[in-house]
């Protein structure tokens, strides 16, 4: 399975801003191009199941995130650099996770079985 990349995590301080990004060498998955999968993003947290935090369609158009970051984060992307992007804003110590960038097309957005290719993870730590 094509793994994605994704990069910007750190440490930050509570209500401090970051942006995550998540990219495909190439720019193709399966063979597919980029702007044929549907795009999220997850984390977990030590001790916790994965969970979603935010989907965007294949061009863009439809965004829906989770109500724990809801009016605080915001998710893009660039179809023509293979990019996709996560700016977190008013980061909270409960934002404290691995964070996680996922291509899939089937099933559900917010879980994480419908997703089958997946990135490395990206940890970001908010301190109080």
């Amino acid at each position: 399975q094509v793994q994605l990349v994704e990069s910007g995590g750190g440490l930050v301080q509570a209500g401090d801003s970051l942006r995550l990004s998540c990219g495909i060498s190439g720019g193709t998955i399966s063979g597919r191009t980029f702007s044929n999968y549907r795009m999220g993003w997850f984390r977990q947290a030590p001790g916790k199941e994965r969970e979603f935090v935010a989907v965007i369609s294949r061009n863009g158009d439809m965004l829906y995130y989770a109500d724990s970051v809801k009016e605080r984060f915001i998710i893009s992307r660039d179809n023509a650099k293979t990019m996709m992007y996560l700016s977190m804003n008013r980061l909270q110590p409960e934002d404290t996770a691995v964070y996680y960038c996922a291509a899939g097309n089937n099933g559900w957005y917010s879980e994480v079985r419908s997703y089958d290719y997946w990135g490395q993870g990206t940890q970001v730590t908010v301190s109080s």
